[in-house]
């Protein structure tokens, strides 16, 4: 989703809002995760003062295999991210600070796609105080009480 934001990097107090949706070949990226839905991104740029600031709001659904009991669920998943948007930087070291504007203009959906890398869970729960499987015989212990641990 490459934005034109000449007008919001040139002109203080301007502002641009976009919305769109992130599925197929460009979620290929985001390796062992199952997307049950496209990810949905609202977003804002605001010039304010000279100080342009990207802020994305990201939300998604993933099919989950809980790393405990091994159950699929789908869960529901949004977070927020927001970013200083520049011309150009001063020097390398700072490039992890600011999403830079090549040609007036950045793309979107690929600073979404890098904070949702960043947000996803290592770990994935079918619910917080997932039990899991007995080690012993294997019930789900969710579901089951079994006496293998209580010998």
């Amino acid at each position: 989703m490459l934005m034109k934001i000449k007008n919001v990097l040139n002109i203080p107090g301007t502002s641009m809002d976009t919305s769109f949706a992130i599925e197929g070949e460009r979620l290929e990226q985001v390796r062992g995760y199952v997307f049950s839905t496209p990810v949905r991104v609202e977003g804002r740029i605001e010039n304010r003062a000279g100080v342009v600031t990207l802020t994305l709001h990201i939300a998604f659904s993933l099919l989950v295999t809980c790393d405990r009991c091994l159950k699929e669920t789908v869960q529901d998943f949004a977070f927020d991210a927001e970013h200083v948007v520049v011309r150009e930087l001063q020097s390398e070291d700072e490039e992890e600070n600011y999403v830079i504007a090549k040609a007036e203009s950045i793309d979107a959906a690929e600073i979404a796609i890098s904070d949702l890398l960043l947000e996803l869970p290592s770990k994935l729960l079918c619910r917080e105080d997932c039990k899991g499987l007995c080690p012993v015989c294997g019930c789900d212990r969710n579901e089951t009480d079994c006496d293998c641990m209580s010998e």
